[in-house]
């Protein structure tokens, strides 16, 4: 999703130290307020980049949101996208969270359901937690330690939850554990696992990891009372531990939260229950959401991205529209994989033609240009993250528009003199990716690289389709539109998920189709690296190496135009999401 510059989140006991980075920004020194009258300073743009905006803590009223397509899902273990895990925090509680305030506390990990972050044991290998008291679900029925070793066990299953990240499966001690769904009633066989008492988890891991909490920090560690837990079922109504609960789920259709009764802000000092209602509409054209939003009716759009690009025209300029606009740089990449299981990808100059012959600088203005899209990416890593290192293998920096020279000599390389055909797909409901699979199209034409472009809904693109390795395959998807922001901000967060080779498996991927063992082994090494500076470097290397495989192809270092209507209280880009915390916000 997932996805920031430097700041210390965690303090670690085990043989690992985290390194954190954030999204920084720039902005205004005001904030609240509509424009004209002397009692209130006009709102500016940025102002939400680093502060709170119409901050209020008045109740009532129901907050409208709206996005284009559907989540990927509303269950806490399946879900990837960022906007998901932060929508989720409205009727759902993990382990530990990001800190919903501005700036780089937002990087800062606190307890949630825990009473405290994790401690650490045998080295780093075992981490405990203590739930707080009192925590009940929306029936009153309380939360156990064991409704969270289950939550974890039942994300395992790849099969009937496809989404969200590996983690667990990759380094939990699981041994032959396959889940409660193939294991039923056997969850006192999950060993990586224990609960000694109501209150107390214990997490075993294969080998040593500093950042755990990171870990406890995804939707996965939300619990799911066995009882309630109906398979794929589960996304039409997940059971409430947070201040919201759903009341409605017509699904692709909309979703309507509503108070719930059982939540205790005395067990939750880092949520408030401002709304009396949440609603959100599903399934929307993105371009009329857009106008929905700068004209009020909605009051927050759904995605990781931002307005499309006739809203950011409006927006860039009309100075009292702008005014209401927060622009932050992002530590996510926009890029495209190339298929390596799709001839000729194979070889490796086929895969170097189309880094060559890319136009970025057209894609660029896919995104919004330099202020609303971001910058020209001259590799995979953001240049925002932490152990980022300058390189431009590809001589993008020189050559935006592409080099049509040296893709030509990569063709003939490949044995492709004058060029080949294969299929671009993208996600429907995003109008930017849907133009960079048209820009891509036309630079690469010019170099005889045919494409046939093809999309897929974003809900299903990495279930069904793009994610689904013998889909891509069997449908000559040999570029990928896609992108990607850390699931935490750090090395491991950002690469581990889309360039390691070992968490490819039969659908759901994030990693589609970079396979490279000196990519596998250099993340191993920095995983197990203490200090900061040579892990750091390492992520560098692991840069360095994706992009001399040539398996993804960056285009963009990411900025998101966002907009806020004046109305919307509680406002500021979360530091960690990459866009507004949904957590805070509020109407009154």
């Amino acid at each position: 999703m997932k996805i920031r510059s430097k700041a210390s989140a965690v303090a670690v006991t085990a043989a690992l130290a985290v390194v954190v980075s954030a999204c920084g920004g720039g902005g205004g020194s005001r904030s609240t307020g509509s424009p004209g009258g002397d009692d209130k300073p006009a709102s500016q743009y940025n102002a939400a980049v680093t502060q709170i905006v119409n901050p209020s803590d008045k109740t009532g009223g129901t907050l409208r949101m709206g996005m284009p397509g559907d989540f990927d899902s509303v269950d806490p273990g399946n879900m990837y996208y960022g906007y998901s895990w932060n929508f989720a925090r409205l009727y759902t509680r993990a382990l530990v969270m990001f800190k919903p305030v501005p700036g780089e506390e937002g990087l800062k990990l606190v307890p949630d359901l825990a009473e405290e972050l994790g401690k650490a044991s045998d080295g780093g290998k075992t981490w405990t937690y203590k739930l707080r008291a009192g925590l009940k679900y929306e029936d009153g029925s309380p939360v156990t330690s064991r409704d969270v070793k289950y939550a974890v066990a039942r994300s395992l299953d790849k099969e009937i939850h496809p989404s969200g990240p590996t983690y667990f499966n990759d380094w939990l001690d699981v041994k032959d554990y396959t889940g409660p769904y193939k294991m039923k009633g056997k969850l006192d066989d999950f060993k990586a696992i224990e609960t000694p008492d109501d209150q107390t988890i214990v997490f075993h891991l294969k080998r040593p990891y500093g950042g755990f909490d990171y870990f406890a920090m995804l939707s996965q560690t939300a619990p799911v009372p066995e009882a309630k837990d109906t398979g794929t079922k589960y996304k039409e109504h997940p059971v409430s531990t947070g201040p919201y609960m759903f009341k409605a789920h017509e699904l692709t259709k909309r979703i309507e939260l509503v108070k719930n009764p059982n939540w205790d802000p005395a067990s939750d000092p880092n949520r408030k229950q401002l709304n009396d209602s949440v609603e959100v509409l599903l399934g929307q054209n993105e371009d009329d959401l857009d106008q929905r939003l700068l004209s009020g009716k909605i009051d927050v759009k759904i995605n990781s991205t931002g307005v499309s690009a006739n809203a950011r025209k409006t927006i860039l300029t009309d100075d009292k529209v702008k005014q209401y606009a927060d622009s932050a740089p992002l530590d996510r990449t926009w890029f495209a994989n190339i298929n390596g299981d799709v001839k000729p990808l194979d070889n490796i100059n086929c895969r170097k033609a189309i880094m060559y012959a890319a136009d970025r600088s057209a894609i660029q203005g896919a995104y919004g240009g330099p202020e609303a899209g971001g910058d020209i990416a001259l590799s995979l890593m953001p240049s925002k993250m932490t152990g980022y290192q300058k390189i431009d293998p590809y001589g993008v920096e020189a050559a935006p528009a592409g080099d049509i020279a040296k893709a030509k000599e990569a063709l003939a390389a490949c044995g492709q003199p004058n060029g080949f055909s294969t299929t671009i797909s993208y996600r429907n409901e995003r109008a930017a990716e849907k133009q960079t699979a048209e820009a891509l199209q036309q630079s690469l034409d010019k170099v005889g690289i045919k494409l046939e472009i093809k999309g897929y809904p974003q809900g299903d693109y990495f279930k069904l389709y793009a994610g689904k390795p013998d889909f891509a395959k069997n449908n000559n998807l040999g570029i990928i539109v896609y992108g990607w922001g850390a699931d935490y901000p750090e090395g491991f967060g950002f690469f581990q998920q889309i360039v390691d080779s070992r968490v490819i498996r039969p659908a759901g991927n994030t990693n589609l189709g970079v396979k490279d063992p000196k990519i596998d082994e250099l993340i191993d090494q920095a995983a197990a690296e203490q200090d900061d500076t040579k892990r750091n470097a390492i992520w560098a290397q692991v840069d360095k190496q994706v992009m001399d495989s040539a398996f993804i192809l960056p285009y963009v270092w990411a900025r998101g135009l966002f907009y806020r209507p004046p109305t919307l209280k509680n406002v500021f880009i979360s530091q960690n999401w990459g866009m507004y915390e949904f957590l805070t916000l509020s109407t009154q």
